[in-house]
């Protein structure tokens, strides 16, 4: 008796398959799709852009495609909705949020603003829109010191919800009338200095690459100034400036301090140099539920839906335009499309 010659599909060529039929769903719907740096490989490589949050959504709104299918999470597709209120905006799992936005709601805002009276909002992207909507303004890794530094010297500051970004732009600026809400992102606070200390020992010519979010930064910085942390490698930067770094640095390798889905446009981009994440297991468990074959339903389903009422989106939208209003921001490039070959 013969056994057929049955041909086992390798993971390679599901993936090419599945992200051919989601190009061309993308194309018969007119829709975008759009990949945060922290979204799996495969979804990254599907995406018309990948960059950081805002940066997408700005790039929502310029588009003329009718649907926008976020893979990243709630607040960034909300975000994406206040800018662009006559498209359709989809997310591909309603189970992608976000541990740092939930840290802090519209209401404890309120209350918090309640006992400050005067005092200006600024609030993290990383944030809900009824958050948005309660702040002053809105800003991002990239932009935050911009945003404060636009703010007179003697206006308090409330800044929420990140407390390691809040204690950066509180220490560049030299400002002391910012009050800071305790809040963390999980990925992001599990990066701490003997996770940095061990990888800058195995790699001791790599360029160190911080993102002002991390647990690890404050305490890199503290190290710093008290010249018990060698600054000569170190870079606090936005999830957009890691991506630029490489080709301006004559380093060949880098530690890269940030949720590690980074580490494959890093690597895509930068071939000829080495990437090492600093913490292997900092990866958010919310970027990554969203898959290809999510994608694919989002988009021959039509779902899930992201919307936001409009007296909600007025207020939010008032304090994002301030923060691109101040600048700050990088452009994106398109992503090239990628055809795996199943012998790679």
């Amino acid at each position: 008796m013969s056994i057929p010659d049955t041909h086992i599909r390798s993971r390679e060529e599901l993936i090419a398959d599945l992200q051919g039929e989601i190009r061309t769903l993308a194309r018969e719907r007119n829709a975008v799709i759009l990949a945060h740096n922290y979204e799996r490989a495969e979804v990254q490589d599907v995406a018309d852009y990948v960059g950081d949050s805002l940066g997408l959504s700005r790039e929502a709104a310029k588009t003329d495609a009718d649907v926008i299918v976020f893979c990243g999470v709630h607040f960034m597709a909300e975000t994406a909705a206040v800018l662009s209120p006559r498209k359709t905006v989809l997310l591909p799992d309603l189970a992608a949020g976000c541990s740092l936005a939930s840290m802090i709601d519209a209401e404890q805002l309120r209350a918090w603003k309640a006992e400050h009276p005067g005092a200006v909002v600024v609030s993290y992207v990383n944030t809900t829109a009824e958050v948005k909507a309660e702040s002053d303004y809105c800003c991002t890794s990239g932009n935050a010191l911009e945003v404060v530094n636009a703010i007179p010297a003697e206006t308090e500051i409330l800044f929420c919800p990140d407390m390691f970004l809040g204690a950066h732009v509180k220490r560049m600026s030299g400002r002391d009338n910012i009050r800071i809400w305790m809040g963390e992102c999980h990925v992001h606070a599990g990066i701490d200095p003997e996770h940095i200390r061990l990888r800058r020992a195995e790699h001791p010519g790599a360029e160190f690459l911080i993102h002002p979010e991390c647990g690890c930064s404050t305490s890199v910085l503290e190290a710093m100034s008290a010249g018990e942390v060698d600054p000569e490698g170190v870079q606090i930067l936005s999830t957009e400036g890691m991506i630029k770094r490489p080709a301006l640095s004559d380093a060949e390798d880098f530690i890269v301090a940030t949720e590690v889905g980074i580490l494959h446009r890093l690597r895509r981009e930068n071939p000829a140099k080495r990437f090492f994440a600093a913490n292997d297991r900092a990866a958010c468990a919310y970027m990554k539920v969203t898959t290809l074959p999510k994608v694919r339903r989002s988009l021959v389903e039509m779902t899930h839906r992201i919307t936001v009422p409009a007296p909600v989106a007025a207020r939010a939208r008032r304090a994002i335009e301030r923060m691109i209003a101040i600048g700050g921001q990088q452009p994106l490039s398109p992503v090239p499309e990628k055809t795996v070959d199943p012998g790679e």
